[in-house]
């Protein structure tokens, strides 16, 4: 069952353009910012707003206590004394509307002032039997009856107040508060903060759009010079870069990477696909020729035609051997999975040694294949793999050396396998050799057509080798000969590799050198 790419989940929200979405949520987290900043600031001021009315009438309580208890000492003292106590208005601001009344202690109204009229506050048995125990004065809101004081109406606090000489209860003083004032004051101070933070946020809802669409312009160029090289089929376009250093000019320097690496691959299928068809075409077009000849009878003897078959035997093999070597390429580049185990490179080196003094003696040349140093040496691969890569580069060596030697080596050094293929063939110029391993690459086409190669034989090489873990590196002088070097890591069993066998097997560092395999600094990266 092939894995499908989950689908993300949106919303209508994710259809709204970025920058918009930008503007909204930086002006939507400002505004909830101010709002509870707002909030937090009408509390504080309506706390001191009313606690200053609750000193005012304080003040106003304490100087008609003061008052009353001096009227009621006179009144102990000087039984019935002709004291009275001046009336209540004397004791009340005259820029502040209050109602007050004097209740006695079993709660009848003693005295009022003149703005209370002949209404009666309400007396509330609960507040006076609170007030009397606590000692202290209770609060209640409510809403005055119309008659009581006239346009003074609306909700007020009313305030009882017990009245001791020593411990004995001598009254009550009530005052209603009227809180129009205070409610228009709170109102507009509310009006206020909600007007600020409306106006706060529509300058940064400006501002938000104006920055934003101005952050987001390189995107958009980056998004219409991708929209360009989709209809013109233009790589080489790249986007200028922004002169800040930061995360819009990262964008610019990674989506820039992107095209020229784009740019690249797209080179190297074109010329991939053009070396394909110019390698299928000469072979197709000698067996056409080949075909058409025998058909219009131009072979009449039996050895020319014998010849001809052997020509188009030849020509098919080199086919069959291209068409292998492309598909082997093709399953590389689709990530083919290797069949790793312990591989002794050695006793492997050995085989293809053999292998390779048939190849010698097939090829009539005067060869003389050669094993030199080898050390014993297991890596973790596989096996059909690495048998391939010392073959490539035997058959290279032999098709590319007239006469002399082919010297195969095996050394251990610091934690790597160094594989070398040595021959005193015909060399490989300097300016060729950083090209060797791409793929159909020839240094001499005609030559190299001529003696049967495809041109992916290094290519082959190349990828064998880095996926094992290691490399392929060549040293030659033209004249003198070449020498492939493939350097692999040692394989370094594990303790649970000796008790779960060799499919278990990793890949372990020997040492800083196992990292940074020697002679690295010096190869041609491809």
């Amino acid at each position: 069952m092939s894995e499908q790419t989950p689908l993300l989940r949106t919303s209508r929200f994710d259809y709204i353009p970025l920058r918009v979405r930008l503007t909204l949520w930086y002006v939507g987290l400002l505004g909830l910012i101010l709002m509870i900043f707002g909030a937090l600031l009408y509390v504080l001021l309506a706390q001191q707003v009313r606690q200053r009315d609750d000193a005012l009438v304080r003040d106003v309580v304490l100087q008609i206590e003061s008052a009353l208890i001096e009227e009621y000492e006179v009144r102990q003292r000087h039984p019935p004394a002709s004291i009275s106590m001046p009336a209540l208005d004397t004791f009340l601001p005259a820029s502040t509307p209050m109602f007050v009344q004097v209740l006695s202690p079993d709660g009848v109204v003693r005295m009022r002032n003149s703005l209370l009229g002949d209404s009666v506050l309400p007396r509330y048995r609960e507040d006076l039997e609170r007030a009397a125990a606590m000692r202290e004065m209770v609060v209640r809101t409510l809403l005055l009856d119309e008659s009581a004081g006239g346009s003074y109406l609306r909700y007020v606090n009313l305030y009882t107040y017990p009245v001791y000489v020593g411990n004995t209860l001598i009254g009550y003083i009530q005052v209603a508060y009227p809180l129009a004032e205070t409610e228009r004051m709170l109102r507009q101070l509310a009006v206020a903060i909600f007007g600020t933070v409306v106006a706060v946020c529509l300058v940064a809802l400006i501002g938000g759009s104006f920055l934003a669409r101005r952050a987001l312009r390189p995107v958009e160029r980056v998004t219409q010079t991708a929209l360009q090289i989709t209809r013109a089929e233009d790589l080489t376009r790249r986007i200028p870069k922004p002169a800040a250093d930061d995360e819009i000019r990262h964008l610019v320097e990674a989506f820039n990477e992107m095209l020229a690496r784009l740019e690249e691959v797209f080179r190297d299928q074109q010329r991939f696909v053009a070396d394909v068809s110019h390698e299928l075409r000469t072979p197709l077009t000698t067996l056409q020729s080949t075909v058409d000849l025998l058909r219009r009878g131009a072979f009449e003897t039996p050895e020319q035609q014998a010849e001809a078959l052997t020509m188009i035997a030849s020509e098919v093999a080199r086919l069959k051997r291209l068409v292998d070597d492309l598909m082997l390429l093709v399953r590389a580049d689709a990530g083919e999975t290797l069949q790793y185990e312990p591989v002794e490179l050695d006793m492997l080196l050995l085989d293809v040694y053999r292998q390779a003094k048939v190849l010698a003696r097939a090829s009539g040349k005067p060869l003389e294949v050669r094993l030199g140093h080898e050390d014993q040496a297991i890596v973790r691969g596989d096996r059909d793999r690495l048998r391939q890569l010392i073959l490539n580069l035997v058959d290279n060596a032999i098709k590319y050396t007239p006469e002399g030697r082919i010297t195969l080596s095996l050394y251990r050094e610091d934690g790597w396998v160094r594989l070398e293929v040595e021959d005193t063939g015909i060399g490989i110029p300097k300016e060729a050799q950083p090209h060797l391993f791409r793929r159909f690459y020839r240094v001499d086409r005609a030559r190299s057509r001529e003696l049967g190669g495809t041109g992916l034989g290094l290519a082959i090489v190349q990828w064998i080798a880095e996926a094992h873990g290691g490399y392929v590196d060549v040293e030659s002088e033209e004249g003198k000969g070449s020498r492939f070097i493939v350097y692999l890591p040692i394989w370094q069993p594990s303790p649970r590799d000796h008790s779960g066998g060799a499919e278990a097997a990793t890949v372990h560092p020997a040492s800083e050198s196992h990292r940074n395999p020697p002679g690295r600094d010096v190869v041609n990266d491809q």
